[in-house]
């Protein structure tokens, strides 16, 4: 049975654990040759893993904060396969705490992390993109991954927020940009609630110390109280978001905010 992605190449930034891996494992089942980028060397453990597990997977080394990073795996891309059908800028980190006590060296990181990577993935292979896209019937596709909160607030995560907050405008404007000069390039942002995720345990973990009165785990399961459908979702319930605005199947949608939260938002 052919896959919706069958023949197209894609990249997914931050891909060897949690959302990204999800993310990665969902482009490869539906046929896509994935390029999966992280920091991890390509003779870890864990890539090797990864790598044998997913067979129509490949591994680029990838510091996503540096502009020469990206050029190099943008040659090596073309050079291997002379196309790129899809890009998702999945890097991130969180920071949390009061705005007084936030260290400018721990914002300028957190920005650099969750949308400067952003930025210099769309730059870097904006060309490449519109070329392929060109030669598909409804373009390629960007997916930027943001997060509820990049559309509503909560205190103590005003770092956060206002990274993923960029990402969704930065999504926005690049789908605007793209539409109008007729370049053949759909961009949609992603927005998941609470995913169970390591980022997210080790997150809670810093904020239970930081607070002293509660433990991490229920942090946790207060997060799953308070989601309409009393649960946190697992990274796959976002791979297939994003595998699905990856395909011709979201032909139609460019420029928008797809939330993935349980019902958190709707409240």
């Amino acid at each position: 049975m052919a896959g919706r992605l069958d023949g197209r190449v894609a990249l997914v930034s931050g891909a060897l654990r949690g959302i990204g891996h999800a993310i990665a494992q969902c482009l490869v089942a539906d046929g896509a040759t994935t390029i999966i980028t992280d920091l991890d060397a390509p003779d870890s453990q864990t890539v090797t893993d990864i790598l044998a597990a997913m067979p129509n997977a490949r591994y680029l080394r990838l510091d996503a904060t540096e502009e020469a990073a990206w050029q190099a795996a943008r040659d090596t891309i073309e050079a291997d396969h002379g196309r790129l059908d899809i890009l998702v800028n999945n890097v991130g980190a969180d920071l949390t705490g009061k705005v007084q006590d936030i260290e400018l060296a721990s914002w300028r990181r957190l920005m650099t992390l969750n949308m400067d990577t952003v930025f210099l993935g769309t730059k870097t292979f904006q060309p490449m993109l519109a070329r392929t896209g060109a030669t598909t019937p409804y373009g390629s596709s960007i997916v930027n991954i943001s997060s509820i909160m990049g559309l509503v607030g909560m205190g103590e995560v005003s770092a956060y927020n206002a990274s993923k907050g960029a990402v969704r405008l930065f999504t926005k404007s690049n789908a605007l940009e793209f539409a109008d000069a007729g370049v053949p390039i759909r961009v949609n942002s992603v927005h998941p609630g609470f995913v169970d995720t390591p980022l997210l345990r080790k997150g809670m973990e810093r904020w239970a110390e930081r607070d002293g009165t509660v433990t991490a785990q229920e942090l946790i399961e207060q997060m799953a109280e308070t989601t309409p459908v009393k649960r946190l979702a697992q990274p796959m319930e976002i791979g297939k978001v994003v595998a699905f605005l990856a395909s011709d199947d979201a032909s139609y949608m460019t420029g928008s905010e797809v939330v993935v939260d349980g019902g958190w938002t709707a409240r």
